[in-house]
C-alpha cells in the first residue's frame, strides 16, 4: 500500500448543503503536523499544496490529494501519509482552526503576501461576487435537496423489497471468509470517513481508480441507483473494527452522513466498491482478484411490480435535478473565477514560492 497516489474528496455538495469530513483528513493523535492555510480566493492555496504534494510524490512518497468538490481543478488539501503531515485549505466553506496549536497545528496565512490597499479598492466588486456565489450555491442545494427526497423514495422502495435473510447470509459469508481467522480485539480499530465521488461543476465525478490501487482483492457490488449497500458494508466495517483493524469508509454525496458506499480494509488488502451509473469501474485486467456481488439477487422483485413506473420516474427526475444543481455549481465556479481575478494581480507569488520551498525543506529535514 506504500508509494501510491490517491485522489479523494474531503467534502462535498449534498442535499444537506456543503458537507465536510475534514476532521478525518488526519487525526490529531495521528498527525505529526497539520498546516492550516488561510487566505482569500486566488491567493495560491491550491497551487501551494499541489506543488508540495507533487514534490514528495516524485520521491515515491504515498500522497493523498484532497480535491475540491466545487472546483475539480483545485485542491482542498494534501496528506503526506508516511510523514503524517497534512496541509489543508482552512477557509470557507470548510473553516478549520488549530485544535492543538503548536503541538500539532500551525497556521500559514497567505494573506500576508497580498496588497491590502489595492484589495480595499476592489471591495464592492469582491462583495458582489461573494453574494452571487452564495446565491448560486443556495440554488444548487435546493435542487439537491429535492433530488435527495426522490432518492429517499427509491431507497425506501428497494429497502421494503429487500430479502433480509439473504442480506445477512451474504454478510456472514464475506466476514467468515475474510476475517474468521482473526480474534476480537481489546481495542477496536478506527474509521476514517471521506468521499470517493462528488457533485462538481463538471458533473458527478469519482476517483475510485486511484483508491483501489494496491488492494489485493476487490468485491465489486452492483445494483440499481437507490439500492443501498450500506447495511451490508456496515456489518463488514463493524466486523473489522471489532477485530482491531482500521477501515476507510467512503460515503454517498446524496446521503453523506449515513450511506456507506465504498469500504476499504488496508490491513487485509480488501476493498468493497459499489458500482452504478454514477460511479463505475472496469478493472477487468485484474479479474482474478475481483469478486462480483449482484445485489439485485437480494431483492424480491415481485414486491416492486406495481412500482416499476414510479421507480423509473423517480430516477429520471432525480437525475434531472442533479443536472440542474450541477449547472448552478458551474455558475458559482465561474463567479468564483471572477472573484479570484481581483486577488491574483495583488499577490506576491515569488514570496509565496519561497515560503513553500522553505516548508518543503523543513519537512525533509524533519524540523517542521
Amino acid at each position: 500500500m506504500k508509494g501510491n497516489i490517491r485522489h479523494i474528496y474531503p467534502g462535498g455538495n449534498t442535499p444537506k448543503g456543503f458537507f465536510s469530513y475534514y476532521e478525518y483528513i488526519l487525526g490529531q493523535k495521528e498527525a505529526n503536523r497539520i498546516i492550516c492555510l488561510k487566505g482569500g480566493p486566488g491567493v495560491g492555496k491550491s497551487t501551494f499544496m499541489r506543488k508540495i504534494g507533487d514534490h514528495f510524490a516524485a520521491q515515491g512518497e504515498p500522497v493523498d490529494f484532497m480535491w475540491c468538490s466545487s472546483d475539480p481543478d483545485s485542491l482542498d488539501g494534501v496528506v503526506l501519509r508516511q510523514k503524517k503531515i497534512a496541509i489543508i485549505d482552512a477557509t470557507s466553506p470548510h473553516v478549520v482552526d488549530p485544535v492543538n496549536p503548536g503541538a500539532v497545528d500551525s497556521i500559514v496565512h497567505l494573506g500576508d503576501f497580498w496588497n491590502g490597499e489595492a484589495l480595499k479598492r476592489c471591495k464592492s466588486h469582491v462583495l458582489e461576487s461573494g453574494s452571487k456565489i452564495k446565491s448560486w450555491f443556495g440554488s444548487a442545494y435546493c435542487y439537491l435537496a429535492a433530488a435527495g427526497s426522490l432518492y429517499d423514495a427509491l431507497a425506501q422502495a428497494y429497502e421494503d423489497a429487500m430479502e433480509d435473510g439473504e442480506l445477512y447470509k451474504l454478510a456472514a459469508s464475506i466476514v467468515g471468509e475474510e476475517m474468521a481467522h482473526l480474534e476480537i480485539a481489546i481495542k477496536p480499530g478506527r474509521i476514517k470517513k471521506q468521499f470517493a465521488s462528488a457533485i462538481t461543476p463538471a458533473g458527478v465525478q469519482n476517483h475510485l481508480d486511484s483508491i483501489i490501487e494496491g488492494y489485493e482483492k476487490l468485491y465489486m457490488i452492483t445494483g440499481p441507483i437507490g439500492l443501498s449497500n450500506a447495511r451490508l458494508l456496515n456489518i463488514i466495517a463493524e466486523s473489522a473494527l471489532y477485530r482491531g483493524m482500521d477501515v476507510e469508509a467512503y460515503y454517498c454525496p446524496m446521503k453523506p452522513d449515513e450511506k456507506l458506499e465504498h469500504l476499504f480494509i488496508p490491513q487485509l488488502g480488501i476493498g468493497f466498491v459499489s458500482l452504478n451509473a454514477y460511479h463505475d469501474l472496469e478493472p477487468w485486467e485484474r479479474k482474478e482478484t475481483v469478486q462480483l456481488v449482484d445485489t439485485n439477487d437480494l431483492i424480491n422483485w415481485s414486491r416492486l411490480e406495481e412500482r416499476k413506473l414510479m421507480l423509473l420516474d423517480c430516477g429520471r427526475r432525480m437525475g434531472e435535478l442533479i443536472d440542474e444543481a450541477v449547472r448552478c455549481i458551474a455558475k458559482a465556479r465561474k463567479e468564483h473565477d471572477h472573484l479570484e481575478s481581483y486577488y491574483i494581480p495583488n499577490m506576491d507569488f515569488k514570496k509565496i514560492d519561497a515560503l513553500r520551498d522553505e516548508i518543503i525543506g523543513k519537512i525533509e529535514e524533519n524540523v517542521l
